[in-house]
């Protein structure tokens, strides 16, 4: 009988496609996007009455807003759509356009462009928060990009077949290397092994009586119990050392706390905005595929690009003098399309040189920045180089540290560890 009750009450509460929950706990459908919202009720009737707004009264209406804007989902209800991911999809085609009009326009846009994404990066970086815009920019730029390739580029005739397959294979493995990525970048999980209660039980010891010493506990230590109980102090001390009050593990050496995810990541190199993840011992290596694949990409599409618009120039020339290439719309935004690729490669291309050398060096990007933050390490090479010297084992031996690492982790798998 109860197992009817409870399977009729699940089928209540089952959500269809465009109904969800929202913040309030309250059952709420799609449609009723800006109906019943008393927040933005009584903001309109300041406005309309000339009264001052509350402090926080902009503040509610943006939450409310956040949390109504959904699309509609097979399963689970109505999923919440992160408004981040939106500005992208409307400014890189508009401002793209804008810069094939004219190659002034196109100085200006080219150079204001990556300012802004910089910008939006050191804002959200001194946040902290979490945000979907740098991963909606790299997959719509690539998306656009190779859309554009297709329908401007390729009915010229410039392109061979071969030459367009190798381009789709490059997109296609790029995406399934990032999915590979995003995974998991090897989050710290607690080890019941080690779990144990800090409650302490005292008795008296064996060779003493408080009521022969008077209510006094004499306890002689002998060598073996003081080494023991260095050893215990040693431990403790080290345990507090890489102990999370967050996550409420003990992180293992080289594994460091993320802000933004609210976790720990074994051998936790950096926070990539453009995948939205942590970059850790799980996901690397795969990582550095990632890069691989897109730069490579990038650079055969440039130049195939440039070929087809300048054929009489030099591929290195023609990107910087390309005469004739704005008389037609179509050939001046493949053109633009190219100088913004040659952009972003540019900067991926300086991170995987920083990569290829931190690996040598055996190197994290945090511990790096740490070590420049005490004074224990200075760099070197116009700032690439950053040699802590603490896990340095040769060059052969730091990458094959790095090939081979994560194969035998110790973590268990995720359960729920409460210490007392």
């Amino acid at each position: 009988m109860k197992k009817r009750v409870a399977k009729a009450t699940q089928e209540e509460e089952t959500l269809c496609c465009c109904e969800y929950v929202n913040r309030q706990g309250q059952r709420s459908h799609v449609a009723a996007c800006f109906c019943d919202c008393e927040d933005l009720d009584d903001a309109c009737d300041r406005f309309l009455k000339r009264d001052p707004q509350k402090p926080d009264s902009l503040s509610k209406v943006a939450e409310v807003f956040k949390d109504r804007i959904r699309v509609p989902w097979f399963w689970g209800g109505a999923r919440k759509v992160d408004l981040s991911i939106i500005p992208p999809l409307i400014l890189l085609p508009v401002l793209l356009h804008i810069a094939a009009l004219h190659f002034l326009l196109g100085i200006v846009v080219l150079t204001a462009l990556p300012g802004l994404v910089l910008w939006y990066y050191y804002v959200t970086h001194r946040k902290k928060g979490r945000t979907l815009f740098f991963l909606s920019l790299a997959l719509f730029s690539l998306g656009y990009m190779y859309y554009l390739f297709i329908t401007e580029l390729v009915p010229s005739g410039d392109v061979s077949n071969i030459q367009v397959a190798v381009v789709t294979a490059g997109v296609i493995l790029t995406l399934v290397a990032l999915v590979f990525t995003k995974r998991e970048p090897g989050i710290v999980r607690p080890n019941p092994e080690l779990v144990h209660s800090t409650v302490k039980y005292f008795t008296p010891p064996a060779d003493s009586d408080p009521v022969v010493n008077g209510g006094r506990q004499d306890v002689a230590l002998t060598v073996a119990n003081r080494a023991g109980a260095s050893e215990q102090m040693e431990l403790k001390e080290s345990s507090q050392r890489n102990w999370c009050s967050v996550c409420r593990v003990v992180r293992p050496p080289r594994a460091g706390h993320c802000r933004i995810c609210g976790v720990c990541v074994l051998r936790l190199d950096h926070h990539c905005v453009w995948i939205n993840s942590c970059v850790g011992q799980t996901n690397h290596r795969s990582f550095l595929l990632l890069l691989l694949l897109f730069l490579l990409t990038s650079l055969y599409g440039i130049s195939l690009v440039l070929q087809s618009l300048c054929p009489k120039q030099h591929l290195f020339t023609a990107l910087l003098y390309c005469p004739g290439v704005y008389y037609q719309y179509s050939s001046a935004i493949c053109f633009t399309c190219a100088w913004y690729s040659s952009i972003v490669t540019g900067g991926l291309l300086h991170l995987l040189v920083v990569q290829f050398i931190n690996i040598s060096y055996n190197v994290t990007e945090r511990e790096a920045c740490t070590a420049l933050r005490d004074k224990t390490a200075r760099r070197s090479y116009w700032g690439l180089v950053v040699n802590t010297g603490v896990y340095s084992q040769g060059f052969w031996g730091n990458w094959a540290e790095f090939m081979t690492m994560g194969q035998e982790q110790n973590s268990p798998p995720p359960g729920q560890t409460d210490l007392v």
